[in-house]
């Protein structure tokens, strides 16, 4: 086989490892390997979100060739597993969905649901090596894989030459202006929404951990014209998160929608 067939192919190969196409920037290409680095230390992270980054754009369900993607909080210390890819020159300079220039040479990476500014621990699960990058781009949008790395981040873990590497993820924390701790109630009653009941709602969910209830807020808000909230309460056994579907005029409309909808087994709840 002529060799210089071989290089196109092998350049051709690589190059397809990359997510798909991001942001209208202009294409600048750039060898500064200046980047900041992150700590695979978990106390060197916010353990959680920055209360402003609950209601960010970026947390909006979105749609990409026919597939709704919900972004979904996560707590530290959760795992997930699955196959990684990275992408480089042809998106270096671009935009991405957070609005931030592109760098292959920075410690970031894209996900399809992971908040924005999440600090994750990858792991090739082939060699054992690790690196850490932050998430500010959405991607990759291949089924098979849950995480697009930048170049330099792909070069740390020793997966650039095969394009793609089983890896697991660990999250360690959060990237914020400033430190907070565990957000008071006050706090979480402001991040998911400003939003008063009515009489009647149907409570559909209810959890001891805002992520998920903020997950099930998002993936529900707005069925059949009904908007979800949560509500903060404190209870004998600790403080629950109750995800409320709203908007029902009447005690006789909750029940009907009830009995004909996804939501058979919610309660019916009243509120002065």
């Amino acid at each position: 086989m002529n060799k210089l067939y071989v290089v196109v192919l092998i350049t051709f190969v690589l190059s397809m490892s990359a997510c798909s196409t991001r942001g209208k920037g202009a294409y600048r290409y750039s060898t500064n390997s200046n980047s900041k680095t992150y700590s695979s230390n978990k106390h060197a992270h916010n353990r959680t979100m920055d209360k402003k980054n609950y209601s960010h754009p970026t947390m909006r369900p979105y749609t990409i060739r026919g597939i709704k993607y919900y972004p979904t909080v996560v707590s530290v210390g959760d795992r997930f597993k699955g196959n990684a890819s990275w992408y480089g020159p042809d998106f270096h300079g671009k935009l991405t969905s957070n609005g931030e220039t592109y760098n292959m040479y920075g410690m970031t990476a894209a996900h399809k649901t992971l908040p924005m500014n999440t600090i994750v621990k990858v792991t090739n699960r082939r060699n054992g090596k690790t690196t850490v990058v932050r998430i500010n781009d959405r991607g990759p949008f291949v089924a098979t894989r849950i995480i697009d790395l930048s170049n330099k981040a792909a070069h740390e873990i020793d997966m650039v030459g095969q394009g793609t590497a089983p890896v697991t993820l660990e999250i360690l924390g959060f990237e914020t202006k400033g430190k907070k701790k565990i957000p008071t109630k006050k706090e979480m009653r402001k991040a998911p929404q400003k939003k008063s009941i009515g009489n009647f709602a149907l409570q559909i969910a209810s959890f001891s951990k805002i992520g998920g209830a903020l997950s099930t807020q998002e993936k529900y808000d707005k069925t059949d014209g009904y908007s979800t909230i949560i509500k903060d309460v404190e209870t004998p056994n600790g403080r629950m998160f109750k995800v409320v579907l709203t908007g029902f005029k009447s005690e006789q409309e909750a029940r009907d929608y009830k009995k004909s909808s996804i939501f058979n087994k919610a309660f019916i709840i009243r509120e002065d």
